[in-house]
C-alpha cells in the first residue's frame, strides 16, 4: 500500500513515497516532470522515520550513504541508468556519458537517453542523479533546478564550493 509524507529540508519541502516499505518516490516541490499526486496514497508520518532520519544525517554532512529499501518504477532503460546511478560515490560525479558507457551503451543518443531517465528518476538525493553533469564538467540538466544541483554537489564536496551568493532557498 502506498503511503506519503511531507517533510522540510535545506533544499525545500520533499515528498516521501512508500509503497509496501520501500522508498519508491522522493520529490522535491517545484521540479520538471513532476508525477501525478493521486499515486501518492494516503498522507501519513508512520513508517517515513528512518529515511526522514537518514535524509537529516544527509543534510547535516553526517551520512554518505542511504540504506533504506527503494523500489523505484520506471522501464528497464531508467531502472539501468537509476542503479548506475547507485555506485557513483558521495562527493564524486559522472558524465552522462559514462554512465551510458557503464550500462554498455556507448553512442551520443544513449547518452541523451541516460540525461532522460536521470531527469525522470522517482528517488531524488538518495538515488544520486544529482552527480550526474556534463562531459565538460558543466552544470546541466537536474529536475529540481540548477541551485539545487549546486547545492547538493557542493554539500557533498565543499571544494566545488564556489563564493558564497544569496542561496534560493532561505
Amino acid at each position: 500500500m502506498r503511503t506519503h509524507s511531507i517533510i522540510d529540508s535545506p533544499i525545500g519541502v520533499l515528498t516521501l513515497v512508500n509503497d509496501d516499505d520501500a522508498l519508491c518516490g522522493l520529490h522535491m516541490e517545484y521540479r520538471t516532470h513532476p508525477p501525478a499526486t493521486s499515486t501518492f496514497g494516503a498522507q501519513t508520518a508512520s513508517g517515513f522515520e528512518p529515511i526522514t532520519e537518514q535524509l537529516n544525517e544527509y543534510f547535516a554532512g553526517e551520512r554518505t550513504e542511504f540504506s533504506v529499501p527503494l523500489a523505484p518504477q520506471g522501464t528497464e532503460f531508467q531502472l539501468r541508468v537509476w542503479h548506475a546511478l547507485l555506485t557513483i560515490p558521495y562527493g564524486h560525479t559522472r558524465s552522462y556519458g559514462q554512465i551510458a558507457k557503464q550500462i554498455g551503451e556507448s553512442s551520443w543518443e544513449a547518452a541523451r537517453a541516460v540525461g532522460a531517465a536521470n531527469g525522470r528518476n522517482p528517488i531524488a538525493i538518495v538515488v544520486p542523479c544529482h552527480r550526474v553533469i556534463g562531459a565538460d564538467g558543466s552544470l546541466v540538466g537536474y529536475g529540481g533546478g540548477l541551485e539545487r544541483k549546486k547545492f547538493l554537489l557542493e554539500l557533498e564536496n565543499p571544494a566545488r564550493a564556489t563564493p558564497v551568493q544569496e542561496s534560493l532557498f532561505a
